[in-house]
This record gives C-alpha cells, sequence and structure tokens, in this order.
C-alpha cells in the first residue's frame, strides 16, 4: 500500500489523494464504467455495487480472489454480499452445472432435482415443514409477507429500522424513497419495550412481524437473543406470524442463526449461498401455512415463477447443500471470522483507535465512532490499493476456500490503516 509519508491536512485532502492513485491505477475499469453509461443509468444494473468515482470491472474469480479489468488481484472479503460463500471455482458445484447443462435447460416442468433439493433445505432448518422456490431474497420476503397477509386477513407488518429484505423493501434511518406499498410501522432494532408496546397497540391488525436476526447490509447488528424471543412470543400471541430473514445469516450455524439462537419462526426466508451461486430463493415454514400454495386444494394460493425451479439453481444449490455445505465447513469459516473479528478489534483497540468491528462468524461490519462517511471512503481505497476487495460500507464477508493467511492480509492492510491514518480517525 502506497500511502503518504506525511500526514494529509484534512479528511477530504486524504480521499482526494486516495481517489487519485485509484484513478491512476484503474484506466480498464473506468472505461468499461463509462461504456456502459451509455445503455445503463450510472452504468450500473446493481445499486449496491456502485461506489464513485466508479466501481472495479471484474473479470474472473478463482477460490477466495478475484481480478479486475486492469489485471490487479485481490482477496475478495466483499464476497458477493454473503451469495459467494463457496468461493469462485467449487469443483462440486462446477460439475453439477456441466452435468446438467449437458442435458438440456428451460423444459418447462418439474425437474429432477427439485424434491432433493426441498427436501435437504428442510432437513437442515428445522423451521420448515414445506419450503417453495423462487429467484431472490427479495421475492422471498414479499412471498413470505404475503402469505402472512393471505394467512392473517391483516395487513400491517412490523419492521426494524436498519433493515434489509430486499428491494423496495429497506428501512434504513431516514426512511426510503423506494418503498413496496406495503402498511408498515418500523420499530427501532433490539428495543424490546418498544416493540411489546408497538405491538400490543396494534395485535388486532398485524399480520406479521419481520426481523433479521442479525442486521446485514444495515451493519453486521446482531440481535439481543431475548429481544428476538420478545417478537415471537408477542406476535404469535395476537395470531401474527414470525417471520426470520435468514437470507444472509443462515451461513452462520449448520442450521441457520435461528437454531444457534434458538428460535422457532413460523415462516423464514432464504437466498443468497444456498443456490451455490446461481440466482436463488425460498421461504417456507409451518406445513399448515406453506400447503396452502398446494395447486389441488380449492382456493389455493397463486406462486407462480418462470425459474422458480430453474434446472442450474436446482442442480448447484442441491450439490452444495448435500456435499459442500457441511457442518464442518460452516463451523471452521464462522470459526475464522470470529477469529477475524477480534483480531481487527484488537488492532483498533491497540491503537487507541475509534473503531469497532461488530458481526458474528462470517460476516462483520467496521463501525467508525466518527460517522462520516469519507472514513469508509477512505479505508476502501487504502485497501483495494493493498490488495484487499471489499464494499465501500465496510462489510467483511468470509468465504470457505480462505485461509488464515488470507485474513492476515486484511488484519495487516487493516493494521497499515489505522496506524497511518491515526491522527484523521482521532479528529
Amino acid at each position: 500500500m502506497n500511502l503518504p509519508s506525511t500526514p494529509n491536512v484534512s479528511l477530504a485532502d486524504a480521499v482526494q489523494e486516495a481517489e487519485a492513485g485509484f484513478v491512476a491505477a484503474n484506466p480498464a475499469s473506468q472505461a468499461a464504467w463509462q461504456e456502459a453509461c451509455a445503455s445503463m443509468p450510472g452504468g450500473n444494473t446493481r445499486t449496491v455495487l456502485y461506489f464513485d468515482p466508479w466501481p472495479l470491472t471484474l473479470v474472473r474469480g478463482e477460490g477466495a480472489a478475484v481480478w479486475d479489468a486492469d489485471g490487479h488481484g485481490y482477496v475478495d472479503f466483499l464476497g458477493e454480499y454473503t451469495c459467494g460463500l463457496l468461493g469462485h471455482s467449487n469443483e462440486v458445484v462446477k460439475a453439477a452445472l456441466e452435468k446438467k447443462l449437458q442435458n438440456g435447460i428451460n423444459m418447462g416442468g418439474p425437474g429432477i432435482h427439485d424434491a432433493a433439493f426441498a427436501q435437504a433445505l428442510c432437513n437442515r432448518f428445522a423451521s420448515l415443514d414445506r419450503v417453495r422456490f423462487c429467484n431472490s431474497g427479495t421475492e422471498a420476503n414479499l412471498l413470505a409477507l404475503n402469505s402472512a397477509r393471505a394467512w392473517t386477513g391483516r395487513d400491517l407488518i412490523i419492521v426494524f429500522e436498519g433493515g434489509y429484505h430486499g428491494s423496495g423493501l429497506s428501512f434504513p434511518k431516514g426512511g426510503s424513497n423506494f418503498a413496496l406499498p406495503f402498511e408498515t410501522l418500523v420499530c427501532p432494532y433490539n428495543d424490546a419495550d418498544a416493540a411489546r408496546a408497538l405491538i400490543a397497540q396494534n395485535k388486532d391488525k398485524l399480520a406479521a412481524v419481520l426481523i433479521e436476526p442479525m442486521l446485514g447490509s444495515g451493519g453486521c447488528i446482531p440481535a439481543d437473543v431475548d429481544f428476538l424471543k420478545l417478537l415471537q412470543s408477542e406476535a404469535k400471541a395476537c395470531g401474527a406470524l414470525f417471520i426470520l430473514d435468514e437470507v444472509m445469516t443462515s451461513r452462520l450455524s449448520p442450521g441457520g442463526l435461528q437454531q444457534k439462537l434458538g428460535l422457532d419462526p413460523d415462516l423464514t426466508t432464504l437466498g443468497k449461498y444456498l443456490g451455490g451461486g446461481m440466482s436463488f430463493g425460498a421461504f417456507g415454514g409451518r406445513a399448515e401455512i406453506m400447503d396452502r400454495f398446494d395447486p389441488g386444494q380449492a382456493n389455493a394460493w397463486m406462486h407462480a415463477g418462470t425459474f422458480n425451479n430453474n434446472v442450474l439453481t436446482m442442480a448447484a444449490g442441491l450439490a452444495a447443500v448435500t456435499e459442500v455445505l457441511t457442518d464442518d465447513a460452516l463451523n471452521r469459516v464462522n470459526a475464522l471470522g470470529d477469529q477475524l473479528r477480534d483480531r481487527l478489534n484488537e488492532v483498533a483497540d491497540d491503537a487507541g483507535a475509534p473503531v469497532h468491528v461488530s458481526g458474528i462468524g462470517s460476516l462483520m461490519a467496521i463501525h467508525f465512532e466518527n460517522q462520516d462517511p469519507d472514513l469508509l471512503k477512505l479505508l476502501q481505497f487504502d485497501l483495494i490499493a493493498a490488495g484487499v476487495y471489499l464494499p465501500r460500507r465496510g462489510m467483511i464477508v468470509l468465504s470457505l476456500p480462505m485461509t488464515e493467511t488470507d485474513i492476515g492480509d486484511l488484519v495487516d492492510a487493516f493494521a497499515e490503516f489505522v496506524e497511518s491514518r491515526a491522527g484523521l480517525l482521532a479528529a
């Protein structure tokens, strides 16, 4: 990492200098972005991947590493925002996909792997009696919420500040200007008294309580176990459904974070890595609720979707869940994550830096006491210069191929950042 040898006058100066270094090092990514702007707004089709002045264009991935259009290699701690748990080149999944491609795609009928994949998920997550597939975590949460509305005959949904349940289902501080028209009440996260009062005040019209057991995109903030169990009991007591969004957090234990915390949701939403790297979403739970989707029943709920059981996701997901995502593999990567988080916090504490890393297992996020967004920008530029790829928000995601050497690279780069930027962090 080529950081300046003399202190910067200000944070703005430091960011400007780091950005200039980024621009100079990545002309091919800049050219690719400029070309993309002709056909996509902002040269982008996934808002979360954009950062200014423009994002890196990635051209190759292998194991836990990625390479950009300018030939730079990085240890990948973005991890496809938790979808990339298996890494970029898992041989078991590649073999399953290659075999399926030889047999044809888009065949318009139930596939040979559908039931086996569904059963594998029901076996893994204790709260799933039945499951339905879809194409993303966003879809999974939309369908779970509509299921709750149809099941209860009510419309109101309680959600939590900082929660992200997909595009149009985001609840940041200050609200969102792109929200789907569900009737929602937003409660502070981890505030048991506020949640209890809100449920009590709205118990006769409440359809569901929807929550992530650890905020994912909202900063990897774990929920208090007692808080979650209160929500579960209060929701069920008034006839509402307790919906646990485990799209991100299901990787934190072999049976999801619900297993680790002893929760029993009515419905669970899933996505990301469970499709083996393919487009994937799923929702499921209690049999009497999910059986309303049985097309053979009178007045069955409608749930179509051309790609719900696309053969590539079914093959890759089944291979991933039954052959790759073993208890040992998940326990190892989450232990490695706990080790990384402890080491990063130790670096910050030893330096007296006002920085804290929160999270559980293989998911974590860096938080600055001074919440100036320019600090996250500077951190990202400095770590990219050091060969570490992570998102602007400071989220850190591990993958199965990672080694102690990989996490050591991040610890070293973070330590250099903390040391070289000490004056800016203190300010």
